[in-house]
């Protein structure tokens, strides 16, 4: 009997001891540990997992780190050339200080690098960085890390990681894109340190360059003026024969930068109270930012009509090349350089530096010792400061100049000096010298008429504003139309109920059709919304400024008596219509709804569905949610449309339209979105209007003489227009 529970004893605890190899503690994965698909680390915060998944639509299972907010968003991948085709893989921590990642039938899929320094007790840890650590127990620290997932980058760049470039091997780490949404596997665009002196990000396709930052100029990429970014400060380190790039100092936002399978560097942060991402910052970001956009010795200003131009002293090698567009043979110098007195130079202000193809770095030089190196040295053609912010170093070019660019005022600090010959020198400062002395004589006649013209103005607008009496309102003074009261009442069935559309605490709002045809939107102020003339008036004539008359127009306005009335043509957002606010994303509302508009084939005003009583913003985002958005979209579209493309412009269209404006995208990020496939689109929230409508019948207010501006019933359900 003894031997009996004796043995029972010992099968409990072989038993016990199999469970606690497989229980996993929080974030780390002890020496006696192994790591099962199913089970997870999470780091401390509970920012970060770590476990198999697997990606979009495959079944392939893969080893990886994900946001524990957004587990789609991953951010690193253990497998990402070999996956595991069964759920049955296994992480270990193997003897020498490796992990070992097998399949099913125990074949290796995956191992990191063994460790070079014996150890006992390796243990696996997920570091609130995101970064996945083999220690020591004994020792603890960065400097005793036997291995780290930061040193093996996959598509996706944390605060902390570095890219490193090893000035022994000319190589170093970088950021290389999925294959696509599903496929992990390395694709191909990669992000790498680019070092001939001075540093710079390259993107290439294959081995094309596509993009390149810029050199380093002490205070930023010299291409990527946007340094006061919040999320991303770029910190350069010199430790021994490592170049380290790219740390954030902003620790207070979750960011990542990524680099797409489309071919972009997207910087996001994190929105945690919607626990989407939203994308800060794009590279390339306009056609300027394209590698030699505008061929050697070119310059790209992206705000010129035509974007490329010739750099002083150079002219189109092809002219009617030039003339079609075609930028790609660049230019050429309009008069040789012949190292003769009387060569000098001309500044290109605000620029991103040309490329280190043919270059040479002096960094203990000032930028006047700078010129007159540049100067005895005939085949250099261009120099400027290595360090702006001290105004040191010694950056000179030789050969072509390519891929210039020019920013817009502020935007950079960082000038440019173009050597030009002596004959090129003389015609630039007797053109100088001319239009010098054309300014002097034009100046003072010119600042004479215009003192005159500002004092009759003065008087004039005097003489108006002490002629202008009581609530007299004139044309002149709103710049827009007055339309008459009874027009507007018979354009509104003489403000009939089956017009009206939403109420809210400025009053109701109706709709209605002009004698022309054209329909309108009513907004009637209430005798109780507090709105004076004055206030009215400025109202009108800050909507008239603000709004994109493109999307959404103001017709006029109508001021007799008491009445105060909005004649608005389009779609009025609901924070509008309801509490008689402008947002600045009231044109995103509309631009949302017209899209959707498009893809259905159908208006928003007077659209009826059979089961149910939704707008179409309603009802497009039912289907969205019920994964049925397709149906949304208008029939003769079938034959002709790409699926991907009509739901990105549905997505992109209820993002516009959501109820709450800080949740819409700028109008710049809908431009991105539309045109960029490989951008990763939030999920939108519920549209403005939402709730069902309650059809009422037709009755209207009694016609009389007077127009009533207190109506005993009021509708609170809102309709878009």
């Amino acid at each position: 009997m003894e031997s009996q529970a004796l043995l029972i004893f010992f099968n409990v605890l072989l038993f016990s001891s199999t469970l606690l190899k497989f229980s996993i503690a929080g974030d780390t994965l002890g020496p006696n540990q192994s790591l099962a698909d199913g089970e997870t680390l999470v780091s401390t915060s509970q920012r970060f997992e770590f476990g198999f998944f697997s990606p979009g639509s495959s079944k392939n299972r893969y080893l990886g780190i994900w946001y524990v907010k957004t587990p789609a968003t991953v951010v690193w991948v253990a497998n990402r050339n070999n996956p595991i085709t069964d759920s049955q893989g296994i992480l270990n921590i193997s003897g020498d200080g490796s992990l070992v990642l097998v399949n099913g039938k125990q074949n290796l899929v995956w191992s990191s690098n063994p460790s070079q320094v014996p150890t006992d007790e390796p243990f696996l840890q997920l570091l609130d960085s995101g970064n996945l650590v083999l220690s020591r127990k004994t020792k603890m620290g960065s400097d005793n890390y036997l291995w780290q997932s930061f040193d093996y980058p996959c598509d996706t760049r944390l605060p902390g990681m570095k890219l490193v470039w090893n000035s022994n091997t000319s190589l170093g780490k970088q950021l290389t894109s999925w294959r696509a949404s599903d496929d992990p596997s390395p694709g191909d665009y990669t992000l790498r340190i680019d070092n001939h002196g001075l540093p710079q990000l390259v993107m290439n396709l294959g081995s094309t360059k596509e993009y390149r930052s810029g050199p380093w100029n002490g205070l930023r990429f010299s291409g990527y003026p946007r340094a006061h970014d919040p999320a991303f400060e770029p910190i350069l380190e010199f430790k021994e024969d490592l170049l380290i790039s790219l740390s954030e100092r902003n620790s207070s936002f979750i960011s990542r930068a990524i680099q797409t399978q489309s071919g972009f560097l997207q910087h996001y942060i994190l929105n945690e109270k919607s626990s989407t991402w939203d994308l800060m910052h794009t590279a390339p970001n306009d056609l300027c930012d394209n590698y030699e956009h505008c061929g050697p010795n070119g310059i790209c200003r992206i705000n010129r009509a035509t974007i490329c131009e010739c750099l002083k002293g150079f002219t189109p090698k092809f002219p009617q090349e030039w003339e079609a567009s075609n930028w790609s043979n660049g230019c050429v110098r309009s008069v040789p350089l012949d190292c003769k007195d009387g060569e000098g130079f001309v500044k290109v202000a605000q620029v991103k530096l040309p490329d280190l193809l043919e270059f040479r770095l002096n960094t203990s030089m000032s930028l006047k010792e700078c010129e007159q190196e540049c100067l005895k040295t005939c085949s250099c053609i261009a120099y400027a400061s290595s360090n702006i912010s001290d105004g040191s170093g010694c950056s000179m070019w030789f050969g072509d100049l390519i891929d210039t660019r020019e920013f817009l005022q502020g935007d950079s600090q960082q000038d440019f000096y173009i050597r030009l010959a002596a004959s090129v020198m003389e015609s630039t400062k007797i053109s100088n010298t001319k239009k010098k002395r054309l300014l002097k004589i034009l100046l003072l006649p010119v600042t004479s008429g215009m003192l005159t013209l500002i004092s009759i103005c003065g008087c004039v607008l005097m003489k108006m504003k002490i002629t202008r009496r009581g609530l007299e309102v004139k044309k002149e003074n709103l710049e827009l139309p007055l339309f008459d009261l009874t027009i507007i009442a018979d354009a509104t069935s003489n403000f009939s109920r089956k017009h009206m559309i939403g109420e809210g605490g400025f009053g109701p709002v109706y709709k209605g059709r002009l004698s022309t045809e054209q329909e309108i939107a009513v907004k009637r102020l209430s005798k109780n919304s507090g709105q004076g003339l004055e206030e009215f008036k400025n109202e009108v004539a800050s909507i008239a400024k603000l709004q994109h008359r493109n999307l959404v127009r103001l017709l006029g306005c109508c001021i007799q008596g008491e009445e105060r009335m909005l004649i608005y043509d389009g779609y009025m957002s609901p924070e509008y219509a309801i509490d008689g606010k402008f947002s600045v994303k009231s044109d995103v509302f509309s631009l949302g709804v017209l899209l959707l508009e498009i893809v259905s084939g159908k208006r928003n005003r007077g659209f009826h569905h059979p089961d149910h009583h939704h707008t179409l913003l309603g009802h497009a985002w039912l289907r969205w949610n019920e994964g049925r958005s397709m149906e949304l979209m208008d029939t003769c579209l079938k034959d002709s449309c790409v699926e991907s493309q009509v739901q990105r412009c549905m997505q992109v269209g209820l993002l516009c339209v959501q109820k709450l404006p800080e949740d819409r995208p700028a109008m710049s990020s809908v431009v991105f979105m539309l045109g960029n496939e490989g951008a990763v689109l939030p999920q939108p929230k519920q549209p403005g209007f939402f709730i069902e409508r309650s059809f009422v019948d037709n009755t209207t207010i009694p016609t009389s003489d007077k127009f009533y501006t207190d109506d005993e019933a009021t509708i609170t359900i809102l309709e878009a227009r």
